[in-house]
């Protein structure tokens, strides 16, 4: 005999859930919730946590909770505290929403997991995690997040997420054709995860936003990605409207099917309605021929009986003279009165008789009237057809001019690659002509300065033995010879330092030109990937016209064919053919003006790579101009250097013409020149 199950346990797993439980008043539980709560403790963590020793514990033991129950009383298991309240679930718009919980590697992988399997989210927030420092854990994240098609929001931020974590996510926004906002900010992405991102943009045509601050990444690709971006953007509204428009178109060919539908019935009414009408005169008709001859077979028995009666006057002629003048006028009474009656009803059946005919006039009338309309829309259908054959002529000439147009601009891109790639190598030429004259500069000057410096060295080494061979004899003029030398010291070292000083604003302004010629050089560089990029930006919308251009063809394949196999159907649904014809008419004429569009917009591309192609020209223009400036400044300081050197070789002559003077001029000079 199995042992009865406590009250407690019946209230907890029956269906009398409105029981009152006298430790949800009070602090603590008591009695049986006691007793439970003891179960409770000597039982292993149910892993509902989420903390590492609950999930052990619950892999490692075969008791479950009953998580359904627990969540359906809005309660969680009591041997771990309830979830955490920033996991956060709302059924309207399908979030989850998981901020700073320190995810890892056994997080990314469920996470992973979640995004394989579940299709009911929409957006998912994990920033403040640390997903990118545990790097297996996030491919298996960004596997999930490729196989998932369903997610349209993802928030990374502040994850350590560094470039080869961008490059797996790129990987994954490769495969996934849903997600529209990714917001990356605050990680290590650098300019490799950068160019991954920019890379997989490509292939990726649904993504709307993408937040890249904070991440030292480049302003280049910064800006590419935003283009990306603004691509995306218009790609989905032009797809969008193309929708809409099919939409739209579907629905007013099926209110246009069931008008016609609608009209072929009360047609199909009408004639019906005909049809009984000349049923009920038929009926009319034969119901008063009937009557007719009713009477007259009345009349008929009517003369018999006169006849009789006449018999029986005549016999009674002898009796009664008298009478038989009155009974013969009677009897010519009756007679006028039966001739007028056979009289009006003859005219009675000439006139049923004429109504008659005038009817059959009619219908055959309407008839042949019927049969002209049916001409008449018949003709009209030739000429709609040979109108359709002329607009696919039309048609098939657009494709041609569009085929005409890419390769133009094919042509005209390739040339205009063809003339960059020129235009830089003819200014690295002069960029390494301008760097290779200035090292030649830079060296004569070099080799200049020491040969100058050389030449001085000797010439003071040669005063400095004369002063030592002239102390002992010019011991009184030796203070004013001491000061002349400290003169002519302090002169070259000033030379010396002008001559550098200029020499340094030299080089650093020549640096500086060619900073900025470098500068100049990455600008170009720039617009030549910008104008690559309109070129197949250009490309691709061309595709997509001729794309666009082959479906247009396909559907008027199907609509003469829808053509073909009416034209055998019943002449009421001609006029719904004709309209149907009017519609796609209207609609390729719209289609021709937004292909007239597009060739406007190809032109305006047109205009502006010529803008910048003569732009750039200018600039190189100007850079020549400068170029031509330094040359001619080069060649002033060239100018002032040979000066310079002249007035030094002039000041040298002079202060050796000045000692020789001075030593002549002295009492040992005049001694030695009388000896």
């Amino acid at each position: 005999m199995a042992p009865p199950v406590p009250a407690s346990r019946k209230r907890g797993r029956g269906s009398s859930a409105a029981a009152p439980r006298p430790w949800r008043s009070s602090g603590g539980p008591t009695g049986g919730c006691a007793r439970r709560a003891a179960r409770r403790r000597r039982r292993p963590c149910c892993g509902g946590c989420g903390s590492s020793a609950g999930r052990r514990a619950a892999a490692a033991s075969t008791w479950r909770p009953r998580a359904s129950r627990w969540r359906r009383a809005g309660r969680w298991a009591g041997c771990c505290p309830a979830p955490r309240p920033s996991l956060r679930w709302r059924s309207a718009t399908a979030a989850l929403a998981r901020k700073g919980n320190n995810l890892r590697t056994v997080g990314a992988e469920a996470l992973g997991k979640l995004l394989r399997q579940n299709k009911s989210i929409r957006s998912l927030i994990l920033e403040w995690n640390s997903l990118g420092v545990w790097e297996e854990g996030f491919s298996f994240f960004c596997q999930g997040l490729g196989a998932n098609k369903f997610l349209q929001r993802l928030d990374l931020r502040n994850n350590q997420i560094n470039h080869q974590g961008a490059g797996e996510l790129a990987m994954a926004l490769k495969q996934n054709t849903s997600l529209q906002e990714l917001d990356l900010r605050w990680n290590n992405i650098g300019l490799l995860g950068g160019r991954a991102l920019l890379n997989c943009l490509q292939s990726n045509r649904t993504l709307k936003r993408l937040e890249l601050a904070g991440n030292n990444v480049p302003s280049d690709i910064l800006k590419a990605v935003e283009q990306a971006m603004d691509h995306n953007q218009d790609r989905q509204t032009i797809l969008r409207e193309t929708q809409n428009r099919a939409y739209i178109l579907s629905k007013e060919v099926l209110s246009l099917k069931d008008e016609k539908t609608k009209q072929f019935l009360d047609l199909m009414d009408t004639i019906d309605k005909q049809k009984e009408e000349i049923a009920r005169s038929g009926r009319t008709s034969a119901a008063r021929v009937s009557q007719l001859q009713e009477a007259l077979d009345e009349q008929h028995s009517i003369m018999n009986s006169l006849k009789a009666k006449l018999q029986m006057t005549e016999a009674a002629l002898a009796l009664s003279e008298q009478k038989v003048h009155n009974l013969g006028e009677l009897l010519n009474a009756t007679k006028q009165e039966q001739t007028s009656m056979a009289e009006r009803h003859f005219m009675e059946l000439q006139q049923q008789k004429q109504e008659g005919a005038d009817r059959e006039g009619k219908l055959l009338h309407d008839l042949s009237a019927a049969s002209e309309k049916n001409l008449l829309l018949r003709n009209q259908v030739d000429e709609l057809e040979k109108k359709c054959k002329i607009q696919q002529d039309q048609l098939f000439q657009v494709k041609q001019d569009l085929t005409n147009t890419t390769a133009e601009l094919k042509l005209r891109a390739v040339q205009a690659e063809e003339r960059l790639e020129m235009e830089k190598r003819r200014f690295k030429q002069s960029l390494e002509d301008m760097e290779s004259l200035r090292l030649k500069e830079v060296d004569h000057m070099t080799q200049h300065m020491e040969a100058s410096e050389r030449s001085m060295q000797d010439r003071i080494q040669r005063l400095e033995a004369i002063r030592i061979a002239l102390e002992e004899e010019l011991s009184q003029v030796k203070a004013a010879a001491l000061t002349e030398r400290g003169q002519a010291e302090e002169e070259l070292i000033k030379v010396r330092n002008q001559a550098r000083l200029e020499e340094q604003q030299r080089l650093e302004h020549l640096e500086e030109k060619l900073r900025l010629m470098t500068e100049s050089r990455d600008e170009a560089q720039n617009c030549c990937l910008k104008q690559k990029q309109m070129v197949a930006e250009a490309q691709a919308k061309a595709n997509q016209l001729s794309l666009h251009a082959d479906g247009l063809r396909r559907r008027i394949e199907e609509l003469q064919q829808d053509l073909n196999s009416k034209e055998e159907e019943k002449v009421t649904e001609v006029n719904k053919v004709k309209v149907e014809l009017q519609e796609q008419i209207g609609h390729l004429q719209a289609e021709r003006t937004a292909q007239e569009g597009l060739r406007e917009k190809i032109s305006a591309l047109e205009r502006q790579l010529k803008v910048l192609s003569s732009n750039h020209r200018e600039a190189l223009l100007d850079k020549e101009g400068e170029i031509s400036l330094l040359l001619e400044k080069l060649r002033m300081k060239e100018a002032d250097i040979s000066r310079m050197r002249e007035e030094e070789a002039q000041r040298a002559s002079f202060l050796q013409n000045a000692i020789m003077a001075y030593v002549q001029g002295s009492p040992l000079g005049a001694h030695s020149s009388r000896k």
